[in-house]
Order: structure tokens, then C-alpha cells, then sequence
């Protein structure tokens, strides 16, 4: 089942084409017709004439779309990983975990495009621009703006190219293709932009200081820009605008960042800016827009469109409100985009599991036809134990095959997309449709944590034992010492590449349900990483000492291959930044 309703834009007629709403404007959610959309991880849009955009899809898809031209598919080589994809406004930059950059550029130009000189090709090939390898730069990110560009390289050097209008680049009066290193007094440790800034570049140095028309402390989450407005979100989820009345959110020009009224109680999370519109999300999944151009803002309140309007979701996206970091926003010169990304969470984790069907423990189904399954996840997220799910399925009136699969993609991932074949087997198994909020597959797998009784795998801890104990004994009579870690076999399944490797390597048949860590790391640090596994989050006691827990779960991801390496990062700079151990 492909994912083509997963995502939806709102806009003017140039991107109806992508709908089934030809030649019309948008001014509502509208379902779009982009295919395998599960797999998408980011959007971009710019401006240029008649407009287009381009759409990762993971791992290293890229995906062109313009109006009256046929879609264009890219692939970097094999042995690039996509990190980020940002745009100008006739150009794409692609950065790779090599921190090597890749480049796309519109013919339709009549300003200096960054890093691309005016005889190469446009959207026909992808470039690899060789600039910072032969400079031996490593790029670790950028931003981009209308006309220019910013790469921070080597950790904290920062470079810029493109056009220097009214100094935007910091470069005094010089500016072009090639990227210079620009001076700043602090050390650069991120830096922002939006797709149509003329001349806002955000950089924010230690300790947490913003650099853009002046220098402002305050702790940044993320910043974007329009044509004419600015907008920030602070790390406790404030929302700040600058800029025209007609597009910073607060109807009337405000020169410095001021707090957003309607915003004030709300947490942001995801910002979106085009050339005037603004579309920003909440940690609830509350999605507030304004600045839209001719009344196409998807509200029935268009006539607040200087100001805040809450934006009601499409179906589709209600039924994963309770999915953390799931949503996501884009927005372009005449279109906003809706959809999901299914990054490597744990629903991915587990839709993979799911596809490959490795160490089920059970089966459901009928003589013959049965469907193996993980005993554990289907008695978690349904509250039944698997008999009674057996008998209310395929008792006296058996549900079929494909109603059951279609169950299953609920069970494992949280999809929705056959509304009423699932709620027809809710009703079987007696349970709740639609499904609560507090029914979601993170919340779920949280709670079964809590579940001692079901967890099917141990993993031991050797013990350092008291060394004048054990002074008197020689080393082959000496006993080890374990701890255990209990955990669900399916979880580290799906969740750890070192697990995998290791479960394929021995017999199922075998039923191996224990092995030892060879890592020396404390209990405490490999019980942080499991629960970890389960909750998404990095918690510790009041007893337990960080810097030892940051030191030895550092490596977590590469040693355990760990799939959701930016979630991971993130939880350890939280708890780095709270007890101040950078």
C-alpha cells in the first residue's frame, strides 16, 4: 500500500498539477498524487518561473517537480548518505555525511547563483562541487538565502558565496561564486537562513549568541526567513518575529524580534517560511498559519491572515497526533506542503521488522494460512492476550487475509490508511475506534517497559567483584558475577543493526535468550540505553552521575548501530547542556 495521501499542499494553480484539482487554485488541504511518499524525509521548494521542488526520499532519492515538465529523478553515488537539502531561489545544495556538497540550478537565473558558474547545465545532472575538497574542507552544514549561501566547515569556520548585496555575506565589499571565509569574533556553531532571506543569515556562536542585524543572547532552536519577515523559536518553544506587518505575525512592522502574542502559550517546534507565509508547529501537533497570500490559507478564518490562525489538519494526519516528531511543514513562494516523515523512529524501526517477518514467536490465522507475528507487540498495543486475538479474529467469523495484514501495518507502525477494514477488526477484537490518544504506538511501547513478566531476552552485565575477596583465589576458580537486563527480543530486533547481526548469525531454532555485553560499560549506562529503546528519551536518576552515563553511551549509536542517530544526539546534548558539560 503506497502512502499517496500522505501528503497534502495548499497554494496557488501552479501545483495543482499535482492533485486531482487541475488547474485550479488550493486554498484547502488537498491530497496530492506524489507515490512512496513513506519514504520522504524532507521537502524544499523555490522560487523561480513557472515554480518546482525537490523531495528526498530516503536514503539518497531526490525527486524534481515542476509544472509541464516531466518529474526528474536523481541518485548521488553509492557511497554518499544525504545529510541535508536546502534551497535558494534558483538553486538546491545537497550535503552528504562526507561533508562533500552537491548542487542543482535553475537556467532561469539572473542573479549570482552560489558555487555554479554560468555555462554548466541546469536541472539535467547533479554536480558534485569539488571547491572544499580541494580545500580540504569538511562541510558540516548550510544556508541558504535568496541569492547566497553559508557552509560551516571543520567544525567552526564559516564560508560564504553568492551575492553580497547590501553586505549580507559579511564579506565587505566582495561577494561571488567561490566560497570566502568570513570573520566572526565568536565560534560559529550553527547558522540559518530561509529560501527567500535577502541578506538574513542567523549564526549563533557560544555561548548561544545570534548574530543578524545586531547581536542578541537568547538560546535558538531555529530561525527562518521570508522575503521581508524573520522568525525564531528559542529552545523553550517561544516564537519570535521581525520584519513586515504584512508577514511577521503581528500585523503591523516590527524592527527587533518581539514575542508573538497568539504563540505566547503555545510550544513551537517546526518553522516554515516563504516569501511572505508562515506556517509553524506545536509539541501538540498544532499547526498556526499566516501571511498567505490571497486568502489561500486552509482555515475557514481567512480574514486573519496577518495574524496566527490555527489550520485543522487533514484526516489522514489526526490519526498520528500522538506520534512524537512525525509531522512535518514545508512552505514555498505559492505552496505549503503537509506530510509525515517516517524517519528512522521507531515506527520505521518496526515497519522494517514487520517486512522481514525475523524471529516471530507466534502465528495468528487459520490452518494453512497464518501470518507469523511478535507475541509480545500484538498483546502490548491491543491489551489482549494472544488467544483471545486468535479466537475473536478467526473464530466463527474469520476476517480475511488482507484485512488482517492491513491490522498488522496498525500493530507494527501505526498506519491508518484502510480506515474501515481496521475498524471493522476493532470491532472483532471488541476494542475502541478510532483508537484513544493514549493508544499510540510510542505510548505503547513505553509502557511496555513497565512489563517485566513478558520480556523474552536477557542481556548480562559482568560484575567487578571486591578485589580482596577474591585475592586468595586462583583465576580458573573464580566465579563470574552477572547482572541481567531484561528486555523483549523484538524490540532490540528492531532497533539495533548489532542485534540483528547477531540473532541472524545463530539458529532461530536455537532460541537463544541471553548473551553477554563485552562493552564494559556500567549497568546504569546499558539500562538507560535499553529503556532508551523503548521510550525515545535518555532519563536518569538523581543518584546517577551524567558525565560517566554521556562518556560511555557516546559511542551507543555506532557500537549498538543504532538506527535514529539524530534522536539519540539530541537526548545527550540535552543532558550535556542541563548538568553544563560541554
Amino acid at each position: 500500500m503506497s502512502y499517496s495521501s500522505s501528503v497534502y499542499l495548499t497554494g496557488k494553480k501552479y501545483f495543482s498539477f499535482l492533485t486531482q484539482e487541475k488547474n485550479n487554485n488550493l486554498p484547502k488541504w488537498t491530497k496530492s498524487q506524489i507515490k512512496k511518499t513513506q519514504t520522504i524525509k524532507k521537502i524544499v521548494c523555490v522560487g523561480g518561473f513557472p515554480p518546482h521542488f525537490l523531495v528526498w526520499k530516503k536514503p539518497n532519492k531526490l525527486e524534481f517537480y515542476q509544472k509541464d515538465n516531466e518529474k526528474r529523478k536523481y541518485q548521488l553515488p553509492k557511497n554518499e548518505t544525504i545529510k541535508d537539502l536546502v534551497s535558494s531561489l534558483h538553486t538546491y545544495l545537497i550535503l552528504t555525511e562526507s561533508g562533500k556538497v552537491w548542487s542543482l540550478a535553475s537556467s532561469n537565473r539572473n542573479k549570482e547563483v552560489p558555487l555554479l558558474d554560468a555555462d554548466q547545465s541546469t536541472f539535467e545532472e547533479i554536480r558534485h562541487v569539488t571547491f572544499f575538497e580541494e580545500k580540504k574542507l569538511f562541510v558540516n552544514s548550510l544556508a541558504m538565502g535568496s541569492y547566497s549561501c553559508y557552509y560551516l566547515c571543520n567544525g567552526d569556520q564559516l564560508y560564504a558565496s553568492g551575492s553580497n548585496t547590501q553586505g549580507s555575506l559579511g564579506l565587505g565589499q566582495y561577494g561571488g561564486k567561490k566560497p570566502m571565509p568570513v570573520f566572526v569574533q565568536d565560534k560559529v556553531t550553527k547558522i540559518f537562513a530561509g529560501t527567500y532571506a535577502f541578506g538574513f543569515f542567523f549564526i549563533t556562536s557560544q555561548p548561544d549568541l545570534l548574530y543578524a542585524c545586531g547581536k542578541n543572547r537568547s538560546e535558538i532552536l531555529t530561525v527562518s526567513s521570508g522575503c521581508y519577515h524573520s522568525v525564531l523559536i528559542t529552545n523553550g518553544g517561544q516564537t519570535y518575529s521581525c520584519g513586515n506587518g504584512e508577514a511577521n505575525g503581528h500585523g503591523v512592522t516590527k524592527k527587533i524580534f518581539t514575542l508573538i502574542p497568539q504563540l505566547k502559550e503555545k510550544k513551537a517546534v517546526q518553522l516554515a517560511t516563504g516569501i511572505s507565509r508562515t506556517l509553524a508547529l506545536t509539541d501538540q501537533n498544532e499547526l498556526y498559519g499566516w501571511g498567505f497570500e490571497n486568502s489561500l490559507l486552509p482555515t475557514d478564518e481567512s480574514n486573519l491572515n496577518k495574524l496566527p490562525t490555527k489550520i485543522n489538519l487533514p484526516g489522514f494526519f489526526i490519526n498520528y497526533l500522538g506520534s512524537k516528531d512525525l509531522i512535518r511543514i514545508a512552505c514555498g513562494s505559492y505552496v505549503s506542503f503537509l506530510f509525515l516523515d517516517f524517519k528512522n523512529t521507531l515506527s520505521q524501526d518496526l515497519r522494517i521488522l514487520f517486512e522481514s517477518k525475523n524471529f516471530c514467536d507466534c502465528e495468528i490465522g487459520t490452518m494453512g494460512n497464518q501470518i507469523p507475528v511478535h507475541k509480545s507487540l500484538l498483546e502490548c498495543r491491543t491489551k489482549l492476550p494472544i488467544d483471545q486475538i486468535q479466537n475473536k479474529l478467526f473464530g466463527e467469523k474469520s476476517i480475511n487475509r488482507e484485512q488482517i495484514l492491513n491490522f498488522l501495518k496498525w500493530i507494527y507502525f501505526d498506519e491508518n490508511s484502510e480506515i474501515e477494514k481496521l475498524e471493522q477488526t476493532f470491532d472483532s477484537l471488541e476494542l475502541t475506534f478510532p483508537p484513544s490518544v493514549d493508544n499510540t504506538l510510542e505510548k505503547d511501547i513505553a509502557q511496555l517497559y513497565q512489563d517485566n513478566d513478558s520480556k523474552d531476552f536477557k542481556i548480562l552485565v559482568k560484575i567487578e567483584t571486591d578485589e580482596e575477596e577474591d585475592n586468595d583465589l586462583e583465576d580458573e576458580d573464580k566465579k563470574l558475577n552477572y547482572e541481567e537486563i531484561p528486555v523483549h527480543k523484538f524490540i532490540l530486533l528492531a532497533r539495533s543493526g548489532l542485534f540483528r547481526s547477531m540473532f541472524d548469525y545463530v539458529n532461530e531454532k536455537d532460541n537463544l535468550n541471553k548473551v553477554q555485553d563485552y562493552t564494559n560499560k556500567s549497568i546504569e549506562s546499558l539500562e538507560i540505553l535499553i529503556k532508551y529503546l523503548y521510550t525515545n528519551s535518555i532519563e536518569m536518576t538523581a543518584d546517577q552521575d551524567p558525565k560517566l552515563i554521556v562518556d560511555e553511551l557516546s559511542d551507543a549509536v555506532e557500537y549498538y548501530q543504532l538506527n535514529d542517530q539524530f534522536n539519540f544526539g539530541n537526548e545527550l546534548l540535552k543532558i550535556k547542556k542541563q548538568f553544563d558539560l560541554n
